[in-house]
């Protein structure tokens, strides 16, 4: 995996509450072409969907490897994951009901792919509207945002993540003001892992994640990083 230094990248700070409970992947690529996926991604989407389809369609999401895991970190969180589904989970529903992946932007196509491969939650921020150092802490009452499809996301007692501007991110939806666009060039990737997973999965979907960017949306990767 190539990474081309940037100048200044993000920078998270978890709270000392999450320490051994999650862990944390981050990724940041530069130069996103905005132009439509091509076929190779298409053709490559469609196995992988038919793929878990076979394996794992007619069992409860639960019975998934990995599903379990994530469940269990939002009840140490106090989070019920059947109300507030992890971003991966609620991808894999999807998958096996049969209704395939959805179509948003050629970005956010290509990490949904990774969430649902490793099944580990993930946010995707226009970099260029992040402000300052991030924060990754639990939400306090009345906190929350609008979220990318123009709801209201309470984050009270909720995982989340935190610029200088507030909340904008969490692991099962994230905030319309740092949502990508069409206009967008630059983004940033966090991946929300259980810390008893992190030695096994956190590296390889961040890996994966980086080669779907860069193979099929003409990025290039400036950052990539684990922390915990």
């Amino acid at each position: 995996m190539s990474i081309q230094a940037r100048p200044q990248s993000l920078q998270l700070i978890t709270d000392e509450s999450l320490r051994g409970i999650l862990a944390l992947g981050l990724l940041e690529a530069d130069g996103l072409s905005g132009d439509p996926l091509p076929p190779a991604f298409l053709a490559e989407r469609d196995q992988i969907v038919a793929r878990w389809l076979s394996a794992h369609g007619g069992h409860q999401p639960s019975d998934v490897p990995g599903v379990a895991e994530t469940r269990a970190l939002f009840h140490k969180l106090s989070i019920d994951p059947t109300k507030h589904r992890p971003s991966s989970e609620a991808l894999l529903r999807r998958v096996l009901q049969g209704r395939g992946l959805p179509e948003l932007s050629p970005v956010v196509d290509a990490c949904n792919l990774a969430s649902l491969e490793h099944q580990i939650p993930l946010g995707l921020y226009d970099r260029d509207k992040v402000r300052g150092i991030v924060a990754v802490r639990v939400g306090s009452e009345g906190e929350g945002y609008e979220g990318i499809r123009n709801q209201h996301v309470n984050l009270h007692a909720r995982l989340l993540l935190a610029d200088e501007e507030g909340p904008f991110g969490a692991p099962t939806s994230d905030s319309l003001r740092t949502s990508v666009t069409a206009a967008t060039r630059n983004v940033a990737v966090v991946l929300f892992c259980p810390s008893n997973r992190a030695t096994q999965s956190l590296s390889t979907a961040l890996e994966r994640v980086s080669d779907l960017l860069t193979r099929h949306c003409a990025a290039t990767v400036t950052t990539v990083r684990l922390v915990q």
